[in-house]
């Protein structure tokens, strides 16, 4: 198990590494900027779990694999970003795929230190978000946990899946296949199809809109597009038969 949860690690940092560094340039970061985004991205949901479970050094700090990956990742988009921005929604479906990976390893790495079923959970959705969240938050934008279509409960129902084929004793590739492929395929439904979470009704906004002063003439410019509103064209677009 060491090993798959080895290479599961490696490939999810690549992925999540890539997708810090597209936001990174994004957002108009220097190199530098772009490394760090990326190694935030792709290693502090891993540390975060390593801290929990008593794995300490984290593997992250401990291995100079996790270090060597983001930069070379970061590395790569800075020197080719202009032809990796051609894919269509490249950011989104790179962090789906990243989310999908980190939650199966981190359940896989809770179960073989002995957690209970209910806290390996946890911990692999812990995982899954824990880079995103700390992307976002240092080029200042809302976590996508927080806002997106189904981004933790896609890493919940993954992580949920491994651990539940561990407990029927379940041949374990198959079982992580399954979880990776089951958050994955939410996550990318999720956007494709604009899947979310009930949100809280905004009963007050014709009180606000009552009191707000009308212009008669505005004299107001256009804002500026930021990276936000860019991600926001390119989910319309993936979500266009």
């Amino acid at each position: 198990m060491k090993t798959l949860v080895l290479v599961l690690d490696l490939a999810g940092t690549f992925v999540f590494a890539i997708s810090g560094a597209m936001t990174a340039v994004k957002h108009r970061l220097d190199l530098f900027g772009i490394l760090v985004l990326s190694f935030v991205a792709a290693t502090f949901g891993g540390i975060g779990r390593d801290l929990l479970i008593g794995a300490v050094p984290p593997a992250a700090l401990a291995d100079w694999r996790y270090i060597a990956v983001p930069v070379l990742a970061g590395i790569t988009v800075f020197f080719t970003y202009s032809a990796t921005a051609r894919l269509q929604t490249p950011v989104l479906i790179l962090d789906g795929a990243g989310l999908a990976l980190f939650a199966v390893s981190g359940a896989l790495k809770a179960l073989s230190f002995g957690l209970t079923p209910l806290s390996s959970v946890m911990l692999g959705v812990l995982t899954g978000v824990g880079g995103g969240i700390a992307r976002d938050v240092l080029v200042a934008e809302i976590p996508t946990v927080l806002r997106a279509e189904l981004y933790a409960v896609a890493a919940l129902a993954g992580a949920s899946v491994v651990v539940i084929g561990r407990l029927l004793q379940l041949p374990t590739l198959p079982v992580t296949a399954a979880g990776a492929g089951v958050c994955f395929g939410l996550r990318f439904m999720a956007i494709r199809y604009g899947w979310h979470l009930p949100q809280a009704c905004q009963s007050d906004q014709l009180t606000f809109d009552a009191v707000r002063p009308k212009n008669t003439v505005s004299t107001q410019t256009e804002p500026e597009r930021t990276p936000s509103d860019v991600e926001n064209d390119n989910v319309k677009e993936l979500r266009e038969p």
